[in-house]
């Protein structure tokens, strides 16, 4: 039995659907743990390219099951729609394949106007969220009001427990806000919607942590998949410019089921280069030409909202935070090829922050804002890396740049990919 857990090492964005698909192949059950459909995973199998948002990445390998675990926030609509794209472009996503959590909780439509009113407050506001309701719907789970998808099979349950859940959020759209009565869906609107939510999700929905634990038992091969990044952790990140939830490989544990002492290896994603959606500190950001050069070569836009990302050098006081806090055994570092070409690699070793040097991430937004990053200077490459399959056929200049990034980080790399496709990809470590 080996069971793994799949993290993004830096601000989310790394790579992780090509690496989960990659790794689903020999993996039995992949699960996806926290996070709603704000998060995007693309993967790109024989030149063509699949976006999903809340489906786990191992769905298109058949005979694999998936499941959206009890951790996660679920817009049923959106679920819907993603289940039904897949099955128009021939991915077979039905009850057999596709499980999710009846304890995982409902975003609904009053969730998604509250994330997009306080986003339109003005630049001190924003936080540079995707405006999907992922936030107002953790919240609502931390206040003990929100409603979960089990209860949609007790629809008269489920409408009186939504009755109380609207009261304050329709006056604060409506009060606060200044949203007229007609802009706010009342709850018929929202129960006409949850008599097709239940009827089209009540086959999916299961015990997962049930699931889980006698998948463990049985010895199955599991493979659990982040979303977001560390540094967006609601904890351990840039707070307050972080996510709702917790993207670390302890959230694994808290958002699936399992046990700490159950997870075999963790495997931290990292771009060769940083990237970063939304507002919030990003002390190796890159302005200008080369910035941009990185965003094209890259196609670094989201794949949920199609906001350009900022792009600067690599940054190994991240990652190696990410290391520590997640016991990460090995990195997966990706798009290599993107730096194709660049006669100068760089990698920030320690911030300078108000006249003295540190080798740590301050905890405070503000004063990594001010952190100034200290950078080593590599050497680029020329050559098209994107056929290499060998780790020890890659130019010795990205040879070099990899063997630095895993001293930094205290985690060596087990995966280089060198191309978007599945197939281009050099893998120095099994797991499965």
């Amino acid at each position: 039995m080996t069971i793994v857990a799949i993290v993004g090492a830096q601000w989310g964005d790394e790579g992780k659907g090509k690496v989960v698909d990659l790794l689903a192949e020999k993996a039995d059950l992949v699960v996806r743990f926290h996070g709603g459909n704000n998060a995007g995973h693309t993967l790109v199998v024989d030149s063509v390219a699949y976006a999903l948002h809340l489906v786990p990445s191992g769905v298109l390998h058949p005979g694999k099951t998936s499941l959206i675990a009890s951790g996660t926030v679920v817009d049923p609509d959106a679920l819907l729609q993603e289940i039904a794209e897949l099955t128009d472009r021939g991915v077979a996503v039905g009850p057999d394949r596709l499980k999710v959590s009846d304890r995982a909780h409902v975003i609904l439509p009053q969730h998604r106007l509250l994330d997009v009113a306080r986003e339109a407050q003005g630049s001190d506001a924003r936080l540079g969220t995707t405006g999907r309701g992922i936030g107002p719907a953790y919240e609502d789970k931390a206040a003990r009001v929100g409603l979960r998808l089990g209860e949609l099979r007790r629809l008269d349950d489920f409408r009186r427990r939504l009755e109380r859940a609207l009261v304050e959020k329709n006056f604060l759209l409506t009060k606060l806000y200044g949203m007229a009565d007609l802009q706010v869906p009342s709850v018929e609107a929202i129960m006409e919607r949850a008599k097709v939510w239940a009827e089209k999700l009540k086959p999916y929905l299961v015990d997962s942590a049930e699931l889980v634990k006698r998948a463990s038992a049985d010895g199955r091969r599991i493979l659990f998949e982040g979303a977001q990044g560390v540094q967006l952790d609601l904890d351990h990140g840039t707070y307050p410019f972080v996510t709702s939830s917790n993207p670390t490989a302890g959230g694994v544990c808290v958002g699936a089921g399992l046990p700490p002492r159950a997870l075999d290896h963790v495997l931290g994603l990292v771009k060769a280069y940083t990237t970063r959606v939304g507002e919030g500190p990003l002390p190796t950001e890159l302005h200008g030409e080369l910035g941009e050069r990185l965003r094209k070569a890259g196609r670094e836009y989201g794949t949920t909202t199609g906001r350009p990302r900022r792009c600067g050098w690599l940054d190994a006081l991240a990652v190696r935070r990410a290391v520590e806090l997640c016991g990460i055994d090995h990195l997966a570092v990706t798009k290599l090829d993107v730096l194709q070409g660049l006669p100068e690699l760089k990698i920030a070793t320690h911030y300078e922050l108000d006249g003295r040097r540190i080798d740590f991430m301050p905890a405070d937004a503000d004063d990594l804002a001010r952190c100034r990053p200290v950078y080593e200077s590599w050497p680029g490459f020329e050559a098209d890396i994107s056929k290499i399959r060998r780790l020890g056929d890659l130019p010795s200049e990205a040879r070099a740049y990899l063997d630095r990034l895993g001293e930094l980080a205290g985690a060596p790399p087990a995966l280089i990919s060198v191309g978007p496709d599945r197939e281009e990809t050099i893998v120095v470590h099994q797991y499965f």
